[in-house]
């Protein structure tokens, strides 16, 4: 079964599935074995790897040992950058940031790297990535240039989304940013789930498990974190969060 179909199997059973962002130039190599023990444990549905900006020079042999120790969990990668793009990796989020107007993040980067797309081999995933404003300005807007989507216009967010849809994406991305003072509404993610009939990821800004369990009510299919992991001594937070996302059917 390929990544995409066991992420639709999950859609398509009303699931929610819990992916952990892991940040290269956060996590050093030496620590990947008990990271990922933890993330086993936790019973988390999917790893990605990936960042806005990546100063470790050594991502390919960071994504091996990462897969390495994986289990049976796949590993995806979320690229910030054409370099990014590896075939240790199990699959590859083709990132499209349709909420901006920049040609080069509509398709400019696409097309750089699809030659070396192809020459890996590797499972691709087409998918619309929307930033919506967190209240600040987060590594993502900026490395893109793009003016995330306001908060208070679930109706521009609906539009980009239909959008996405009727161009053949597979998976919509609502993003508010690592690190994001605010996540995405819940607002946004009910009208979006309202109206299309494809998955979505929601990450940036979701600091509890409370918080998660609130996007997954409002419609999330995927929540994704990352930065709060960073930044605790909780070592059963992975499991809470995979517990609250996971709790609609328990």
């Amino acid at each position: 079964m390929s990544v995409h179909d066991s992420l639709i199997k999950i859609y398509n059973n009303q699931d929610a599935g819990y992916w952990v962002l892991i940040d290269p130039d956060k996590l050093p190599v030496e620590k990947i074995p008990g990271f990922m023990d933890q993330l086993i444990k936790g019973e988390i549905d999917a790893i990605l790897i990936g960042g806005s900006l990546i100063l470790n020079s050594e991502f390919e042999y960071f994504v091996g040992e990462v897969k390495k120790h994986s289990d049976r969990i796949p590993v995806i990668l979320f690229p910030g950058s054409v370099h990014q793009v590896t075939p240790k990796a199990d699959a590859l989020l083709f990132l499209s940031v349709i909420s901006g107007r920049q040609a080069h993040h509509l398709i400019g980067n696409q097309v750089l790297a699809a030659p070396l797309v192809y020459r890996c081999g590797i499972e691709t995933i087409a998918t619309a990535y929307m930033l919506i404003d967190s209240g600040r300005q987060t590594a993502a807007q900026f490395m893109s240039g793009s003016m995330p989507l306001p908060r208070n216009k679930p109706d521009l967010a609906v539009a980009h989304a239909l959008a996405a849809q009727y161009l053949g994406f597979k998976l919509i991305y609502l993003e508010g940013g690592s690190g994001a003072d605010l996540s995405v509404p819940e607002e946004i993610i009910s009208a979006v789930r309202k109206t299309v009939d494809i998955p979505i990821i929601v990450g940036g800004g979701i600091i509890s498990p409370e918080v998660a369990a609130a996007k997954v009510a409002a419609g999330a299919t995927f929540i994704v974190t990352g930065n709060v992991l960073e930044k605790t001594d909780d070592a059963d937070l992975i499991h809470k969060f995979s517990s609250a996302v996971h709790s609609r059917h328990s």
